[in-house]
């Protein structure tokens, strides 16, 4: 993620919180995340060089550079490489109903003051709507592990805490939240979201989600709006899959997730993308049960995958390990 004042700004208010509320000494539900037994390694592919295929994946890439060597501008200068793509972990997200659980970080409790906490589906009231709250983790394993070593190649840093929907407003105020998606009114009406059965099929049986249809979270229903809140929850595996994607692309939205392109000379470097390109992501359940045979595009249904992954025992706490392509030029 890129330093901007914003996330340096919720970053200071995430400690001065913590240093100013009386201790929580609680522990809620989560598990820490083990980065070499909790991840699917072979999510990584598949693999290339421009555009030859060095690792083939069990899921459809994106495009890739057509030439293997670029030459990329560094101020006055030029700098040669090689274009490679992969699929990097490169985020976490909790996704809760009780306000400051860390559900990655072994149920850890943030006391936040008076938030208010999420709602969830029929069982707690006649109408099947549900709020969660969600938390954005950095996560730089390629880095940790060595695993690819030129600095242009991989998100470098320690493990931290990038977002936390508790100290945001828009999260929870719909009408709020149209500062940043103001496009929302032209995706609400039964025209655009009938589209998303496109989406919804293209994803869960193609594995490839259409990027032009931006406002469509797949099989999960909408992006739209940047909110917590979820009309109907008739899955709340579901709907803590849509909240995750729906928080990738409010950052996207805010500038603080930019995204590569696999394109010659484009590559070199990493661009702000309001829209986010949802075919170069994917996600893995890590928390509560690790999902470690595969990782999902967005959009495809937690259907098939689900029903071993979730209990009737949880609290409705989950936890995802978020991929994204990468583009670059290895030096």
């Amino acid at each position: 993620m890129k330093k901007t004042p914003l996330l340096i700004l919720l970053v200071s208010v995430l400690m001065f919180l913590s240093l100013n509320s009386k201790a929580d000494t609680g522990t809620g539900e989560g598990r820490w995340v083990n980065p070499i037994t909790d991840v699917c390694w072979q999510c990584m592919f598949p693999m290339t060089i421009g555009s030859i295929p060095v690792s083939a994946g069990t899921l459809p890439d994106t495009t890739n550079p057509a030439s293997p060597i670029q030459i990329c501008p560094e101020g006055i200068f030029y700098r040669l490489g090689l274009a490679i793509g992969f699929w990097e972990p490169f985020a976490m997200t909790d996704v809760t109903r009780e306000p400051g659980n860390m559900v990655n970080m072994g149920g850890l409790k943030i006391n936040l003051g008076r938030v208010g906490s999420g709602t969830g589906g029929q069982s707690d009231s006649p109408e099947p709507g549900a709020f969660y709250h969600v938390h954005w983790y950095k996560y730089p394993l390629i880095a940790w592990l060595n695993i690819i070593t030129s600095v242009a190649c991989e998100q470098t840093g320690d493990m931290d805490i990038g977002y936390m929907s508790e100290i945001d407003p828009l999260w929870n105020d719909s009408s709020l939240s149209m500062i940043i998606n103001p496009e929302v009114s032209l995706f609400s009406n039964l025209v655009a979201q009938s589209a998303c059965a496109a989406d919804a099929i293209s994803s869960s049986i193609a594995h490839y989600p259409l990027a032009p249809l931006f406002w469509c979270a797949g099989a999960q229903g909408s992006m739209y709006p940047f909110t917590g809140y979820v009309s109907n929850e008739f899955s709340p595996l579901e709907v803590s899959v849509l909240l995750s994607e729906r928080m990738a692309f409010k950052l996207h939205r805010e500038g603080l997730v930019w995204d590569s392109v696999g394109a010659d000379v484009a590559v070199c470097f990493e661009y702000p993308s309001p829209i986010i390109p949802k075919d170069r992501y994917r996600y893995q359940m890590v928390n509560m049960i690790p999902d470690i045979a595969q990782c999902h595009p967005f959009g495809e249904t937690t259907q098939v995958w689900g029903t071993v992954h979730t209990s009737p025992t949880s609290k409705k706490n989950f936890g995802y390990l978020i991929w994204r392509k990468r583009n670059c030029v290895f030096l």
